[in-house]
């Protein structure tokens, strides 16, 4: 397995997923988003584009969260917090997951800056797709070091 490499100025951000079955979840983030295992079996790392997502499952609480417990979404249509992919075809994309078994709540649509959509993974977890339509370019600060999103070649 391949390590995660050092973080840039001390920070690298994980997503982490609760799954009640991480096998399955492993293969949804690496046969249909594309991404590739750097850590596992269980907890499970996936790399996908230029981060990471850490898939276990839930639990009771432990001594460093004592009052917290971890578990699949009980309601997927209440949300506190989701992943949020940037593409820059989504069109594509969206063809691209569709065929490989994602099944998205809506096709893409058109906002103001961006062309969007959302999918949930196999637990419930809402995922967002997006691409920027900003005539004048993505919003992606010249200081933020370089990235490699989902559907580049």
């Amino acid at each position: 397995m391949a390590e995660l490499p050092p973080p840039p100025e001390g920070l690298v951000l994980t997503h982490f997923i609760v799954s009640d079955d991480v096998e399955r979840s492993k293969r949804f983030y690496t046969e249909v988003l594309g991404g590739r295992v750097v850590f596992g079996p269980v907890p499970v790392n996936v790399a996908l584009a230029n981060s990471w997502i850490v898939i276990n499952a839930g639990g009771g609480p432990t001594d460093d969260k004592p009052t917290v417990t971890l578990e699949t979404p009980p309601d997927p249509d209440r949300v506190s917090s989701f992943l949020n992919i940037r593409v820059r075809d989504i069109d594509a994309v969206y063809a691209e997951w569709s065929a490989r078994g994602a099944q998205f709540l809506t096709p893409p649509k058109q906002h103001q800056y961006e062309k969007r959509c959302y999918i949930r993974d196999p637990d419930g977890h809402l995922i967002e797709v997006g691409q920027t339509t900003d005539p004048d370019g993505d919003w992606y600060p010249d200081h933020w070091p370089p990235i490699t999103r989902a559907g580049d070649g």
